[in-house]
């Protein structure tokens, strides 16, 4: 029995956090420290004319202008590919300040390097850049005749279609038909912290602090632009102030910095405004899904086709894998998802919270509940009769308690007392209203991961500390990490230390897309796993040791010391086991390899969501009143931290709901407002 995987044990960086000890990556100190400052392109489509930067260069603390005239070329632009697989992950394969080409608004077009942030601030005003523009096509409206259906999105790791079964057959079989079309507003991320990166150079080494989803994704990315080797190339990253998948990708001021900091032979923070994270570190695109769905009477799925048309970049397949849940999400014989794409005078898009599945599930949810209410038929027992029992490859679950959500959700939510018929609850002048919706995650089986690292270390005075080049982002990763260090040395919680947020470290992937426990937490077992059989061998080995001649499988090790299973009375600590082989410490690598896409059985998440709305139908005012969710993640490592994460998703998706949409001026391919 394990002691600590499980309990909901309070977050060991919260402390440094609250009381402002944490230091974020715009808040490392560095001698002769520089600021750089981007200037954006204020037309969306066309090139850069001109630019005079004199006046600008010769202000008052200005160190350098670099524009497409006189910054250095990048070695290489690395395919796009997802930051989680280890390898280097640009936010988009297109980097800036190249060619005199503008593809979208903000795309950095000058860069001033000043003593101070404020000159180089002041110094950006003076530049005097002119353009010649062309009319930019930004919304789906402008695209659509523009559209194309790409072989592949997502980096490659998607098809740009997926059926099963004869669709369009099913749907002139079928009883009832509902087609309704979803139109989603643009994204944008905003964490608390911007995305900031402070760039040491020093014996051609380069050192990045940078405000990331994942330290080795900096460096591969960062190396590969600049033709560097990895090894030349260190990321360190204590504290992230937020990422959301806006710090996910690695976007083209991270490796800004560090030629802005080779330029002027000093190091330079680059910090982005506000305003900047709009038009740097990309966003959820929008969107418009149809969802066709075919049914009997009694409610049976027969048919659902599932299209999104989305926004892309001029030079990249982007679009979230909004289709993957309704695939999966219910029992269907016939299935089509289609991506359609078209070129726009955006940025690549990239993952947001809940990529893909947060819009898609949204989609199928709204049209179910549609058929549910053509048919007649309870919402929830709509969801029941076309619960998948198998994947649609015919693989078992690795677990599924969806049944169980609903049932368990319907009683706390009191689902059986409410009155569906419209407009029949009302509170004074609002109505009130409730609805139900299935959520689905998926476990990324991730068949192209890098092989993850983690060191172990034990003391002989019972101490440990665990290290592995991850980063903590808000996830409570650290935590999570040292409990089950704990449980497998069978120490206490107490006594460990984990030691993150250095790419000289052993190496992980980026802790993104949900994947990050899984990962992290392979590794750090296969770590402290090494170590605990290799203690575990040395006692046996040890005539002095009460453990001699045991069978390793027959030692336990709890409360700091290892014992005999058969024979309680026998153990020892430790610190007298390392004592007396005059070891200050043993040491251990430990190595997980994922197994890839085929284990046998098919993997994903679920839960459902239950809400009560109340509406005043004169003002157009919504609030949310209730607002339930139960789910079955699987193993939860720490219920504490787990629950924050479940909580962080509902309240994201209320104001994705309600409260979120980046809207484009069509004119000129800017934003033109944020709602929030």
């Amino acid at each position: 029995m394990t002691a600590t995987i499980g309990a909901p044990v309070e977050r060991v960086e919260g402390r440094a956090k609250v009381t402002g000890a944490a230091r974020y990556t715009a808040e490392i100190a560095a001698d002769r420290l520089a600021y750089a400052v981007l200037v954006g392109a204020r037309v969306a489509s066309g090139r850069v004319s001109s630019i005079d930067t004199r006046a600008a260069e010769h202000a008052p603390g200005v160190l350098a202008v670099l524009t497409h005239l006189n910054l250095a070329r990048v070695a290489a632009v690395p395919n796009l590919f997802p930051s989680l697989f280890g390898r280097a992950a640009p936010g988009e394969t297109f980097f800036p300040m190249q060619t005199d080409v503008v593809h979208y608004a903000g795309q950095p077009v000058a860069m001033v390097i000043a003593s101070s942030l404020e000159r180089a601030q002041h110094a950006a005003t003076l530049l005097r850049i002119e353009y010649e523009s062309a009319p930019p096509i930004t919304t789906v409206e402008q695209g659509r005749t523009r559209a194309y259906e790409p072989s592949r999105i997502f980096g490659g790791l998607i098809p740009g279609r997926t059926v099963r079964g004869d669709v369009e057959a099913a749907l002139a079989r079928a009883e009832l038909r509902i087609d309704a079309t979803f139109r989603m507003a643009a994204n944008h991320h905003n964490p608390i912290e911007p995305s900031a990166t402070t760039a040491f150079w020093e014996d051609g080494r380069l050192m990045l602090h940078d405000a990331t989803q994942g330290i080795t994704a900096t460096q591969m990315t960062v190396a590969a632009f600049l033709g560097l080797s990895p090894a030349d190339v260190r990321v360190r990253t204590q504290f992230v102030g937020g990422g959301f998948g806006c710090k996910a990708m690695i976007w083209p001021h991270v490796t800004l910095a560090a030629l802005a900091a080779r330029h002027v032979g000093r190091p330079v923070r680059l910090a982005l405004t506000r305003e900047q994270m709009f038009t740097s570190c990309g966003h959820r695109e929008e969107q418009e899904q149809r969802v066709v769905l075919g049914a009997t009477r009694d409610g049976r799925l027969t048919a659902i086709r599932h299209h999104k048309l989305s926004p892309t970049s001029e030079f990249d397949d982007w679009a979230e894998p909004s289709l993957g849940s309704s695939e999966l999400a219910y029992s269907c014989p016939n299935y089509e998802g289609v991506y359609r794409l078209f070129r726009s005078n955006t940025m690549t898009p990239t993952f947001t919270r809940g990529p893909g599945e947060s819009t898609g599930m949204f989609a199928l949810e709204c049209a179910m509940d549609e058929l549910a209410s053509a048919l007649g038929i309870d919402p929830l027992e709509l969801r029941l009769r076309n619960h998948a029992d198998a994947d649609p490859s015919g693989k078992p679950w690795s677990s599924k308690s969806l049944k169980e959500c609903y049932q368990l959700g319907a009683d706390r939510f009191g689902w059986a007392q409410r009155n569906p018929a419209p407009r029949s609850q009302g509170d004074g002048r609002w109505l009130i209203g409730s609805g139900v919706a299935t959520a689905t995650y998926p476990v990324p089986a991730l068949p192209h991961l890098q092989a993850q690292r983690a060191r172990a270390r034990l003391y002989a005075d019972g101490s440990a500390i665990v290290e592995c080049a991850t980063q903590e982002f808000g996830t409570g990763a650290a935590t999570a990490m040292a409990q089950v260090a704990a449980d497998t040395l069978g120490i206490p919680f107490e006594r460990v230390r984990f030691v993150y947020g250095d790419t000289d470290l052993p190496n992980s992937a980026a802790a993104v897309g949900s994947a990050g426990a899984g990962m992290l937490s392979s590794a750090v077992y296969a770590a402290t796993s090494a170590l605990r059989d290799q203690l575990v061998q040395l006692a046996i080995a040890d005539a002095e040791s009460p453990l001699h001649g045991a069978e390793p499988a027959a030692v336990d090790v709890k409360d700091g010391r290892l014992t005999r299973r058969d024979q309680p009375d026998r153990s020892e600590a430790y610190g007298d086991l390392l004592q007396r082989h005059s070891m200050r410490d043993a040491e251990a690598v430990g190595t997980w390899i994922p197994t890839g896409w085929d284990t046998g059985y098919a993997m994903t998440t679920f839960g459902v969501q239950f809400a009560e709305v109340a509406v005043d139908a004169e003002l157009g005012l919504v609030r949310v009143r209730r607002l339930l969710g139960v789910f079955a993640p699987g193993r939860v490592l720490n219920p504490r931290t787990a629950r924050s994460q479940l909580m962080g998703g509902m309240l994201w998706g209320l104001g994705q709901a309600l409260l979120e949409g980046t809207l484009m001026d069509v004119r000129t391919g800017r934003c033109g407002l944020v709602l929030f």
